[in-house]
C-alpha cells in the first residue's frame, strides 16, 4: 500500500512538473517574473514533499506499532490454547 501512495506522488509531481513547464511556455512575463515564479513554485514543491515523507514515515511507524501489538496479542493467545491443551 505504502508503495502505491508512493508511485501515485511520483506521478503526480511528474504531471505538476510537466504542466508547470508547459504554463512557462505560454506565459506572457518576463524572464525574472518568471525565475520568480520558479523558485516559488520549487520550493512550494520541496515543502509538499518533505511533508508527504513524514506522513509516510509516521504511516510506517504505526504500521510497525500495530504489527506488534497482534504478534503480542497471537503469542497470547497461542500460549493460552497450549495451556489448555495440556489441561
Amino acid at each position: 500500500m505504502a508503495q502505491n501512495n508512493g508511485g501515485s506522488l511520483v506521478w503526480f509531481i511528474a504531471g505538476a512538473a510537466v504542466g508547470a513547464s508547459i504554463a512557462l511556455l505560454y506565459a506572457p512575463q518576463s524572464g525574472k517574473d518568471t525565475r520568480r515564479y520558479i523558485k516559488k513554485k520549487t520550493r512550494e514543491g520541496r515543502e509538499a514533499l518533505a511533508e508527504g515523507a513524514g506522513d509516510l514515515v509516521d504511516k510506517g511507524r504505526e504500521l510497525y506499532e500495530k504489527g506488534l501489538r497482534v504478534a503480542d496479542e497471537a503469542a497470547e493467545m497461542i500460549e493460552r490454547g497450549r495451556r489448555l491443551v495440556e489441561g
